[in-house]
């Protein structure tokens, strides 16, 4: 076992504070990492404060994870010493069924997450996340991680960035499509920069007037504030395909009435309470679709920060020292963050 040191939430109402526990040792097929920056994503939150109502403490959270590779099993074939690698929200999954088979498997019913969830390696144990200083991870699971980019600027893109890239590429967005985004936080901000990537003509759609300068730079092609209704209603039946990021209860009929016939909306963001049903009519009568969207499979997400590494594409972010996380925590609840915390772990140890 190897000493591993990490901020951890010890229950739902406490601030994060530090914590010391054991990794597992390097198994044939491990690659160990020294994690260097972590994204700190919402879920975490959510996760920390028990908000979803499966949480088990104490909890370390992290699942945006870049570093660098100290140690490889015997069995293992696509990393050494020294490779930069990456861990996303899953390091397990049964690996037989067909989801696993078709390479998703973000939708194994035996998936294992990186963090807050059974640790099939260490049974009567939970994973443990990268607020910490190291993490042994199966080598089907590590990512290779580019040199082009930087590090602490991609850290987000092993969440954020794949849960924008998943559906805009399941959806085939891409020239001569009109596709929108709601939300220009964390992962609005990525799917803004994806869906202009792929050719289409990207148009942002948020709450806040103050945005829209920050939504051009980061490639959209217009701005509707969406609670201006006769701005919605110029755009309405014109979209091919809408991307709807908020994790917050909303109206969701504004944005089906904007569909094409044919159209789909896919919602990424889960909020922890339900959002007003949608009218049955908005779907039937133009043959929309309403959709829901996860991660990407390893394969997937690989092919993503490879995609990244052609195109110049990271997230941008504010790197903060880990001893700030229960203020970054609050800043996120105020959306106060242009895009993504990102923590660097090197802090970590001037807290041990």
């Amino acid at each position: 076992m190897t000493k591993a040191i990490s901020y951890a939430a010890h229950d739902p109402k406490s601030p994060l504070s530090p914590f010391t526990f054991e990794r597992r040792e390097v198994g044939a097929n491990d690659v160990q990492i020294e994690i260097l920056y972590c994204g700190v994503c919402h879920s975490d939150l959510h996760q920390a404060r028990d908000e979803w109502g499966n949480s088990t403490f104490p909890m370390v959270p992290g699942h945006e994870i870049v570093g660098r590779v100290t140690q490889v099993g015997s069995h293992v074939k696509k990393f050494k010493a020294g490779d930069l690698a990456g861990v996303g929200c899953l390091v397990d999954s049964c690996g037989t069924c067909p989801d696993c088979a078709e390479g998703l498997e973000q939708f194994c019913n035996q998936s294992v997450f990186t963090y807050n969830s059974p640790d099939k390696q260490s049974p009567g144990q939970s994973t443990y996340g990268g607020y910490s200083n190291l993490i042994v991870v199966d080598e089907r699971f590590t990512l290779k991680i580019s040199d082009k980019l930087n590090l602490a600027a991609t850290a987000p893109l092993l969440c954020a960035g794949i849960t924008t890239y998943s559906p805009l590429r399941h959806w085939n967005v891409g020239p001569g499509q009109k596709v929108g985004i709601v939300g220009l936080g964390g992962l609005g901000h990525m799917g803004v920069k994806f869906a202009k990537a792929f050719g289409a003509h990207t148009v942002l759609f948020t709450t806040s007037p103050s945005k829209v300068e920050d939504a051009k730079r980061l490639g959209a092609d217009e701005v509707v504030i969406s609670k201006d209704a006769a701005q919605m209603q110029q755009h309405a039946l014109s979209f091919d395909f809408i991307l709807n990021t908020v994790a917050a209860p909303h109206d969701l009929d504004q944005f089906m009435g904007l569909l094409k016939r044919d159209g789909s909306m896919c919602l990424v963001g889960v909020p922890d309470s339900p959002h007003p049903s949608p009218s049955v009519a908005n779907l039937i009568f133009k043959r929309r679709k309403l959709a829901g969207s996860l991660i990407g499979g390893i394969k997937e997400t690989q092919e993503m920060l490879d995609f990244c590494a052609e195109h110049n594409i990271t997230s941008d972010i504010e790197l903060i020292p880990i001893q700030e996380i229960n203020t970054a925590f609050e800043r996120i609840l105020k959306s106060d963050v242009k895009y993504r915390f990102v923590i660097d772990i090197a802090s970590l140890k001037q807290a041990a």
